[in-house]
């Protein structure tokens, strides 16, 4: 499939306003035990989202210029993340939940939106 150059834009731009950590807080927050506890785990090793983490802080510390398809691809994969588990919220306060927590994974915090 080919991309056209306003998708990629709209991509960035997109997961501009949804990782709304800054790369020192989503690196710091994946130092803890909680963000390590957060997610699926294949075999008892690292979760998806704290992988896609440590990924998305490289994204974060890049250039918009010298971001190439795969990384682009990867924050179009964030954002659906992001968008999918945002419909998913659950009711009541969230602060100290695995749902938060695997969202803190992939960038965003939902108690900045409020």
């Amino acid at each position: 499939m080919t991309e056209h150059p306003g998708d990629r834009e709209e991509t960035i731009a997109e997961f501009g306003k949804l990782v709304n950590l800054t790369p020192k807080q989503l690196q710091d927050w994946l130092e803890s035990e909680e963000s390590k506890a957060a997610g699926q785990h294949k075999d008892g090793g690292e979760s998806t989202g704290h992988a896609s983490g440590r990924r998305i802080v490289e994204l974060l510390r890049t250039s918009g210029s010298d971001l190439g398809d795969d990384d682009v691809a990867h924050m179009r994969k964030v954002t659906g993340y992001i968008k999918r588990h945002l419909a998913q919220r659950p009711s009541g306060d969230v602060t100290d939940t695995a749902w938060r927590h695997s969202l803190m994974n992939w960038g965003h915090d939902p108690l900045k939106d409020s």
